[in-house]
């Protein structure tokens, strides 16, 4: 009857813990919110990971590196522009998320850089990342990937930064990776 009782005990606390471990980042102290990524054409060797990063502890954080499966390896870039050229730049020494802040990585900003894709990011499907923050430690998401040209994922599926009806709407200027 005790060991009844202990399995009894067991299952009904898994029953409690394991929907809460299933959040992902509920409680903690950095949340990811919406993450999400492009489809890229064949033969597509770089894709990039979007999302908002949301600090709720009062101490900063910093974001200092990604992994996936998905990609030989994944780094942390900005782009912005200096004197009319779109500059792209891996951020070394992470990216800071302030206490009680936020930081969104957005296409033409902060993103998460995967080199050497495995395969093709298809519409529709879904890819596991986990994020290294040097105090949250690391935070896992599943990142589902919109169609080619998706700014955001808000419910709709928006359009290209700078193109419209598929012609370049200028101010994008050029680009430099370094």
């Amino acid at each position: 009857m005790r060991t009844l009782s202990k399995l009894a005990l067991a299952a009904l606390l898994i029953g409690f813990v394991a929907p809460a471990l299933a959040q992902g980042t509920s409680d903690a102290s950095i949340t990811v919110e919406q993450p999400w990524s492009r489809a890229t054409p064949k033969g597509a060797k770089t894709g990039a990971v979007y999302m908002t990063l949301e600090n709720k502890s009062g101490t900063a954080d910093r974001l200092t590196g990604a992994s996936s499966d998905v990609a030989d390896k994944l780094q942390l870039h900005e782009m912005k522009v200096e004197n009319g050229v779109m500059k792209m730049r891996e951020v070394p020494d992470g990216l800071s998320i302030p206490a009680g802040g936020s930081v969104e990585l957005k296409p033409g900003s902060y993103h998460v850089m995967m080199i050497g894709l495995k395969k093709p990011l298809m519409a529709g499907e879904n890819f596991p990342l986990t994020l290294t923050f040097e105090k949250a430690g690391n935070i896992s998401v599943t990142v589902p990937v919109q169609a080619m040209g998706a700014s955001q994922d808000k419910g709709g599926m928006g359009t290209m930064g700078g193109m419209q009806n598929g012609k370049s709407g200028g101010g994008m200027g050029n680009m430099e990776m370094k």
